[in-house]
């Protein structure tokens, strides 16, 4: 806690400097900072495998979206600005002007050790804001290795390097900063049930959040839908990342009438997938983060069982060394079973039947979080439905495509339980700022 104080009179003073310099300025630092990740990208990428555990390829995908929002940044830069507005009084002028918040904090979840930083700093910085970053405690290497790439680069153009902050710790700093009435933004990302401690704790002094919390993200499969689009999407959505995504597919409806046939051939692309070393670039799947996400697996499939699901893939953990567990399928459980209604971070897949149109859109969005989702259909009525105002309550909405995937140009967050923050493209830029008319 004393370094946590010292890190935040450095960000505030280092603030004073940052916030004199013009936006493309500031643009042209983030440029160069995303020139530095390019040239580190492999050896992060293998840094965040090696800490975190997924892929290697994700590892690398990861800092590449680093890299992607720093040059939307650069764009973002020379454009962001608000309206001249015709004045009622004659002779004046009405101006909206957006100005930088100060001192953003940015607490960060060891699934994406690099990719969540990346899009809060590069657009908070090109708003006029210092960083202060909090990432998990169990990827702290990544953490600082970013942290030493940005600060070179902040230095050697004759700036502060405490611009972009870093402070190491557990639950004590992250509740410091909630409470930090110097945080003049707090960004969090995490699970629901801190993000609502963290709201607390930050509405209490009437500061700012920005909360990127779970999701409990659903794929519907109507009968006309194009099956071999269907099994490669779900697989990836559901087993991609070991099932540690806030996208991450988590439920699975399938129309009566073609269940069966998508589980036969779910279960078969599963038994493909190939587990592994993430190091190893042949491998596909690779170990949980830690042992205590093992034993949420072990109780979220043996409450499955309890409620009467069926294990029809998987289900156990893999006898060998690390957190490995096999990416599983379990079908015949209710819609509203309360294991489906839970965000167990792990590769679980539930796969419920459905009939109706009305039905089933009523089913995505009766749990909690409203993060992604995603209808597979060649309807285009019913696809203009989904996407309408009695369609998905999300913030992320697909078509014919899995529910895990992000673009840096679209606000990236979701609605209800998942926080209402939104994260990179868009107009996102707007919450790292202040408007005075």
């Amino acid at each position: 806690l004393e370094d946590y104080e010292e890190t935040v009179k450095k960000a505030k003073e280092a603030w004073k400097v940052w916030a004199d310099i013009p936006a493309p300025k500031r643009g042209e630092i983030v440029r160069q900072i995303g020139d530095a990740l390019r040239q580190k990208i492999k050896v992060l990428g293998s840094l965040v495998s090696l800490e975190m555990g997924k892929i290697y390829v994700e590892g690398v995908g990861e800092v590449q979206e680093y890299v992607d929002v720093c040059d939307y940044a650069v764009g973002l830069s020379r454009m962001i600005g608000g309206p001249i507005l015709p004045s009622e009084r004659p002779g004046h002028a009405l101006i909206e002007q957006w100005n930088p918040v100060g001192l953003v904090g940015i607490i960060t979840a060891f699934n994406f050790p690099v990719a969540v930083y990346g899009w809060n700093s590069a657009i908070a910085m090109i708003c006029g804001n210092a960083c202060l970053w909090k990432g998990a405690p169990t990827t702290s290497l990544v953490s600082v290795a970013v942290t030493k790439i940005i600060a070179k680069v902040l230095e050697d153009n004759k700036l502060p390097g405490a611009i972009c902050s870093l402070v190491c710790g557990g639950v004590d700093i992250g509740t410091a900063m909630a409470r930090d009435e110097r945080m003049d933004l707090l960004s969090f990302t995490g699970s629901t049930k801190v993000g609502k401690q963290v709201a607390l704790m930050v509405q209490e002094r009437f500061g700012r959040s920005l909360l990127e919390l779970g999701g409990n993200n659903a794929i519907i499969v109507f009968e006309d839908a194009d099956l071999n689009l269907v099994i490669p999407s779900a697989l990836f959505a559901a087993v991609g990342t070991a099932g540690q995504r806030c996208t991450t597919a988590r439920r699975l409806f399938l129309h009566e009438s073609i269940h069966d046939e998508v589980v036969a051939k779910l279960a078969k692309a599963y038994a493909q997938v190939r587990v592994g070393d993430p190091w190893d670039s042949d491998t596909l799947y690779g170990p949980l983060h830690t042992k205590e996400a093992v034993k949420m697996f072990l109780d979220a499939v043996e409450q499955a069982k309890q409620q009467g699901g069926s294990v029809v893939y998987g289900g156990k953990v893999i006898n060998r060394p690390g957190n490995y567990v096999e990416p599983t399928i379990v079908t015949g459980l209710p819609h509203n079973a309360p294991i489906v209604h839970t965000e167990t971070f792990a590769p679980i897949l539930y796969v419920l039947k459905f009939k109706e149109e009305e039905e089933v859109f009523a089913w995505n969005n009766e749990v909690k979080q409203g993060l992604s989702s995603s209808i597979f259909t060649k309807d285009l009525g019913r696809i203009f439905r989904w996407l309408g105002p009695k369609g998905s309550d999300c913030g992320i909405v697909n078509v014919n495509i899995p529910t895990s995937g992000a673009e840096i140009g679209g606000a990236f967050g979701g609605e209800k339980h998942t926080g209402g923050g939104r994260e990179s493209g868009s107009d996102s830029w707007k919450l790292y700022m202040r408007r005075s008319t």
